[in-house]
Order: C-alpha cells, then sequence, then structure tokens
C-alpha cells in the first residue's frame, strides 16, 4: 500500500509539474538500500544509508555524545538537472509557450514537484535539535566544515548569507533561534541559514518531531518557474496532499542557484540532537533544452525522460563493467594475447552519475601535445600531466572556466591496460569525500586511456617531507597533524562508510596529495579494489603476487598475497610514522633499515620523541607527538588483529581516547596467526607458536614470496614519482 501511494503521489506530480508542451524528467525512491549509494545518490559528511533509509546524521545507539551531537551532514541525487537557461531573443528554442517562463533578463526557469516522507526522531524522548532541509546546492560537495548546530549542514559561520554559497533550501526547524518564529517551522532559506519566509507547522497540528509516537510526515515543495514561486505542503504520511499550503513565497532560482544545481537534503545536530530520515523521494522536473555545453547529448541519455530510477540502474551498470573484465580476461587465457577491441564508452556512460567524457583532441590541447614539461610523474600504470580544460557546470567557476587538471595517461593501451582503467574508474566514480582527489572527467579516443582529475597545487606529500623545491618550506606541525587526520579520515571512508569496503592498497605518501589549503586528499586508485560487505580480504589473481610498495606492506600479505583493511591500516601507520620522522618508512638508520623498528626501539627506551622531525627544532605540540607515534607503532603491529580500526584511529586522533596499548619490545611476526578458516577482520593475537606455526622477526618482510616474484611491482613502484 505505501508503494501504490508513492506511485499515486507520482502520478500527481507528473500532471501537476509541467505544461503538456514541455518534457520532463525526475526519479522516484519508495526505499533507499546501500546500492544507491555512490549509483543514485551521493553520501557526504555524516550521512548514511540504513534501514532503507538516508540517515541525513548519524542513526547510532552509541553514546550520544560521540556519536550524534554536532553532525552534519548531506544526501544528494547524482546526478545535476538543469534549473535556468537564457533564451536568446526571439526565441531560439522555439514557441512562446516554451518562453513564457522566460524573465525579463532573459532565462528561462524549469518548474519542479517533489514530495518526500521524513521522520524525524527524538530518541528515548529527548529534546530535538536542530533541523533536517531540502536543498537545492551548485555542487556534490559535502558539508562545509562547522556546519553542524543552527547551520543544518548548509553554510557556516564564515560564509552564511553570502550570495556565493547559490544554495536554496526549505528547512524543517525544530530549534528556535533568535531569528525564528519557534521550534516547530517550515523555513525558506536562500544562502543562508536565516529564512527569508517561515510559517509556524504548530496551528496544523504538525509536530515535525513529537515526542510520542513517532510520526512520519509527507513534505511536498512545487516551484513554479513561470510564476517564481513555492509553495511547501506538509501531511502526516500517507494522508492527502492538503489544498493549501502551508508557506507560499516568490523565489526566483534563476537568480538564487547555479545553472546546473543538485537537489537533496541536509541536517545537523547540536548539544541537542535527532535523528532524520528521509524514506521515500520522488520528482518531476521540467526539462530544458541541454545547449550546446558539449554534453547535453550524454545527459539526455544519463536523465531519461522515465521517473523510476532505482537501485537495479547502478547495479546494472557496475555489472556491465565487470561483466566486460571477466570477458576480456577470459579471451586473454584462451589467446594469450590481449584483445584488440576498445573499451566502448557506452559501459562508462552507463554508470550512473558519472562523470565528464573529454574529446582526446580536448585533452591533447589542454596538455600542450603531453609536453613532457608538463609532467607531473610517472608509476607503472602511466604517465600523468598537468593541463587546463574548460569548465563545464560541475566546475567550481562555472561553465567557460579555466580549470587547472592532472591527467593521468595510462602506459598500457592492451587489455590489462583496459582492465586498470576500468577498475579505477568504476570506484573512484562513486566515491565522495572532502579528502578525496575528485575525479573530473575521462577519455577514451583515438586508442588512448585517460583520466582527468583535480589539480591539487601543492603537489604531493612526499614532495614536501623529503624533496622540497627550492624555496618550499618546510612542513610545520600543526599541518602534518591535519593532514594525517585528513587521511585517515579518508580511510575511514573507505573501509567503513562507503556502501562497499574499499581497500587502497597502495596508501604512501606520494599518493597522499595537497590541495591548495595543505588538506590531504587521498588519490591513485589504480590498485584500489572493492570487496564485498561479507568478505574480509581481496585476493589477487593467481600468480599477480604483492603490490604495493616496500616499507608500506604489511608483513601478512607476502604469505595471503590478500589486500585487507588490517593491510591498508599498516600502510597507514607508516605514513604516520614518516610523517612524524621525516623519514622515509625504508631507510637505514643506527643500524636499522626500516624506520618501524628504530621507533620501536626509541620507545622502549623511554625516548619516542627523539624520532620527531629534528628539522622541527623542537616546534611541535609534545603530546600529539607522542600520541602520533604510539599510533604509528601500533597500526604497525605484526599481528593484524591488533592494529586498530578506522573509527579507533579516528577517536585517537581527536584526542577523546588513548592510543592502545603499545609493546615495549616489537613482537614477531606469526604466521598463521589463526586457524585457517578465518578472514583477517576477526584474527586473534597467538601467545605463542606452535609446530605448524612459523615464528619471524620483521626480516619476514623479505620472505615467502619473494623468489616467485611478487615484490617485482612493489620495488617498481618505490621507484616511481607520485600520481595524481
Amino acid at each position: 500500500m505505501a508503494r501504490a501511494r508513492f506511485l499515486l503521489h507520482l502520478l500527481v506530480l507528473s500532471a501537476a509539474c509541467v505544461s503538456t508542451n514541455a518534457a520532463a524528467t525526475g526519479f522516484s525512491f519508495s526505499r533507499f538500500v546501500s546500492a544507491d549509494r555512490g549509483a543514485n545518490v551521493t553520501v557526504l559528511g555524516d550521512a548514511n544509508i540504513d534501514q532503507g533509509a538516508l540517515q541525513i546524521t548519524p542513526d547510532s545507539l552509541n553514546d550520544a555524545a560521540t556519536y550524534l551531537t554536532h553532525k552534519s551532514g548531506r544526501v544528494l541525487y547524482a546526478t545535476p538537472f538543469r534549473l535556468w537557461h537564457r533564451e536568446e531573443a526571439g526565441g531560439r528554442h522555439g514557441s512562446s509557450s516554451k518562453l513564457a517562463n522566460t524573465t525579463a533578463g532573459g532565462k528561462r526557469v524549469a518548474s519542479f514537484s517533489t514530495v518526500f516522507t521524513v521522520n524525524v526522531f527524538r530518541p528515548n524522548g529527548t529534546e530535538p535539535a536542530e533541523g533536517l532541509a531540502f536543498v537545492i546546492a551548485p555542487s556534490a560537495e559535502g558539508p562545509p566544515a562547522g556546519s553542524s548546530g543552527g547551520y543544518l549542514g548548509l553554510t557556516n559561520a564564515s560564509t552564511d548569507g553570502d550570495a556565493a554559497n547559490r544554495i536554496v533550501a526549505v528547512e524543517l526547524d525544530t530549534e528556535k533561534q533568535p531569528y525564528d518564529p519557534d521550534a516547530n517551522h517550515v523555513g525558506l532559506n536562500v544562502h543562508s541559514v536565516v529564512s527569508v519566509a517561515t510559517a509556524s507547522l504548530t496551528p496544523l497540528g504538525v509536530q515535525i518531531s513529537p515526542a510520542a509516537p513517532a510520526t512520519k510526515y509527507d513534505v511536498w515543495v512545487d516551484y513554479d518557474g513561470a510564476a517564481r514561486r513555492v509553495a511547501v505542503r506538509v501531511a502526516v504520511a500517507g494522508t492527502a496532499k492538503p489544498p493549501r499550503p502551508v508557506l507560499a513565497a516568490p523565489l526566483d532560482l534563476g537568480a538564487a542557484v547555479a545553472e546546473w544545481s543538485y537537489f537533496g537534503f541536509a541536517a545537523s545536530t547540536g548539544r541537542k540532537y535527532q535523528l532524520n530520515c528521509v524514506l521515500a523521494w520522488n520528482m518531476t522536473l521540467e526539462k530544458l533544452p541541454s545547449g550546446d555545453d558539449g554534453g547535453g547529448r550524454r545527459r539526455a541519455l544519463g536523465l531519461a525522460v522515465g521517473v523510476a530510477v532505482g537501485v537495479a540502474v547502478g547495479v546494472a551498470a557496475v555489472a556491465v563493467v565487470l561483466a566486460y573484465v571477466c570477458v576480456a580476461k577470459r579471451r586473454k587465457a584462451r589467446s594469450g594475447e590481449g584483445s584488440g577491441s576498445a573499451i566502448t564508452g557506452t559501459m562508462i556512460r552507463s554508470l550512473a552519475g558519472g562523470p565528464r567524457e573529454f574529446e582526446y583532441r580536448e585533452i591533447r590541447r589542454a596538455t600542450n601535445n603531453f609536453d613532457d614539461r608538463m609532467k607531473l610523474g610517472q608509476g607503472g600504470y602511466g604517465v600523468v600531466y598537468r593541463g587546463v580544460v574548460v569548465g563545464d557546470h560541475t566546475s567550481p567557476g562555472g561553465v567557460g572556466s579555466a580549470v587547472d587538471v592532472a591527467v593521468k595517461k595510462f602506459s598500457r593501451a592492451s587489455t590489462q591496460g583496459q582492465n586498470d582503467f576500468l577498475a579505477e574508474l568504476s570506484i573512484i566514480n562513486r566515491l565522495r569525500h572532502k579528502h578525496l582527489v575528485r575525479l573530473v572527467g575521462w577519455s577514451h579516443d583515438n586508442g588512448e586511456l585517460l583520466l582527468v582529475y583535480e589539480f591539487m597545487p601543492n603537489g604531493s606529500l612526499d614532495q614536501h617531507l623529503f624533496t622540497p623545491a627550492a624555496g618550499r618550506q618546510l612542513l610545520g606541525w600543526e599541518l602534518r597533524y591535519n593532514i594525517v587526520k585528513g587521511v585517515a579520515s579518508a580511510l575511514h571512508y573507505l573501509h567503513d562508510e562507503y556502501d562497499q569496503r574499499v581497500v587502497h592498497r597502495d596508501l604512501k605518501a606520494s599518493n597522499i596529495m595537497l590541495d591548495a589549503a595543505f588538506s590531504a586528499r587521498l588519490g591513485d586508485f589504480g590498485l584500489a579494489r572493492a570487496i564485498e560487505t561479507d568478505k574480509t580480504s581481496y585476493m589477487e589473481e593467481a600468480g599477480g603476487g604483492v603490490h604495493g610498495t616496500v616499507g608500506y606492506i604489511a608483513p601478512e600479505c607476502f604469505h595471503t598475497e590478500k589486500a585487507t583493511r588490517e593491510s591498508d591500516v599498516y600502510a597507514f601507520g607508516a605514513v604516520v610514522l614518516e610523517v612524524v620522522c621525516g623519514r622515509r618508512p625504508r631507510c637505514d638508520i643506527e643500524g636499522f633499515h626500516f624506520l618501524v623498528d628504530w621507533v620501536w626501539r626509541l620507545h622502549r627506551d623511554g625516548r619516542a620523541l627523539e624520532a620527531v622531525d629534528a628539522r622541527l627544532d623542537g616546534a611541535f605540540d609534545a603530546a600529539q607527538a607522542e600520541r602520533l607515534i604510539l599510533l604509528g607503532l601500533a597500526c604497525s603491529h605484526p599481528t593484524p588483529a591488533e592494529r586498530p580500526k578506522t573509527p579507533a584511529i579516528q577517536q585517537i586522533l581527536l584526542g577523546s581516547m588513548p592510543p592502545p596499548p603499545v609493546p615495549p619490545f616489537k613482537p614477531s611476526f606469526v604466521w598463521p596467526a589463526t586457524d585457517a578458516g578465518a578472514g583477517l577482520d576477526t584474527m586473534s593475537t597467538t601467545a605463542g607458536t606452535t609446530t605448524s606455526q612459523l615464528s619471524l622477526t620483521s626480516a619476514s618482510t623479505w620472505s615467502g614470496s619473494f623468489m616467485k616474484g611478487s615484490l617485482r611491482h612493489a620495488f617498481e613502484q618505490e621507484a616511481t614519482d607520485s600520481l595524481a
């Protein structure tokens, strides 16, 4: 019955949204599942998908002070929509009926109607705050820093009220601020959380977050592009749409929002908290002409006129990519040579919310025909060039702006190179996190495989730690600590927050990029692989060997040839120690060949702080330095199960919990550490060895698969420059 009612809403919306002469587009979700994440919706900040709903702020039974307060999140539909465009004089697009929505300034604005079902729940009868909002945003970026509390995940103290925000929202507010009518109202926000129009819901008998029982509400937002007016209605879920709106106000989206914008939801909690759940959502939108931006035809394919876009689209797209990889591998096995066939653009375009497609000539022009002087780095998977492309609607500067990019040109046009390309694209295309390098687009023309990333003006972390350019200042302690926190946040997203577990498999300083503010961005997903959530590891093909870089590879990997979350944490520990010490993980110092062994000896002797980079000349926070050293050693524990998980790592870095105890002597590596049938995620410490176990020192890193050539790729990667 619930699905039937929602489909009925959809039919009503389809009839009411636009004129009979206008084309329409849209989507419908009767519930949400984890497969929607990345495929159909972008989940950002503290948001999640759980229990069939969008949890815009966390839904947790854990300690409220840690997990529920001062949170902010966003969930956006994965694909932007065109909300307005300029009409040429005389009506380039045709009839007067199509010009009905055109302003005096020449902008035609799309009409839309949406309905969504919400449940704003107060756990254990607590007093709720802060609020949930339906939002129109200019980009798929997460909530800005400091957007918890009264900022609803929309703005913060420094940006609130700035027209550059290009944000419009309809808020359901449960906390009274000085500028609010009460703690139970709906408001219209334009660039600010200070509403331009408000209406109390109390006279209607609607309580956004009632004490008991929990109540679901349907919220309708109807926008008339011709009249430039918005109307909001609220009713108990399953009941009829009210004839009169609770709030109606003028709103010119042509002046307020970006031409191409994202629809979605934002929410926040403060000192008080509530659970902000969106249970269902559908939308119908007037479809404006695509224009001449070069991407209209591809968007028309992605935004089909149907309104039943669901889980199947995302799953099918990924299945197409994986099926291609499997077929190519089988063909290679049968013929003994690579498949000569090119990757069809259809496979990549089928990825929901796919990145921008570039023509080969655009990239060639952007990189000055791949001039060596534009080269940023190279490695086993390709060469990276700097370039400048013309921006589209997704670019920060808008259509026509100059955008600095890093272009990864795959070095092998063979089947394996195509497989690498597809693997990297299918993973990073669906990842959205502020500490991951953003994928701008791709190209597969002229037999060349290209990925286009946002350019990181401050290069890679290793360049600042070990090979500083002339005039480049040494990284200060505060920047180093924040970089470690950023990498930990990205790793936590990959391991625990994304709907699939993703193991990076090549976490190292040269793959940690630094943006203009020296904020960490984890990049190079050429080795990353997604593993099923009920599995614990990703296993390479037979004979594939160990992938990664010596000094960052966990010792168990040389025996299992499996990549796990624990092996990623081991690499993170190596990064932590090199950031603190200013030395590479594999280095000769005081008779040791590995940095971790030297630091462990200093820890044993009570002299751990002597490991801090001497170039800092004592300018560091001793408590933070000790915390990082202990964390780095804990992550470097030879037994996988003894390494901390990413949620604990984040709490340690925030100072809300101490690092795990680190023994004074580095434990021996023992293999196998548990029964053969157990996964690495459930390994327990082995107190002693048996006749079937092998006890090794840290030199075990060089054992096992070395003679099989498993380290070949590791040594190749160690010698390479960073890849964007």
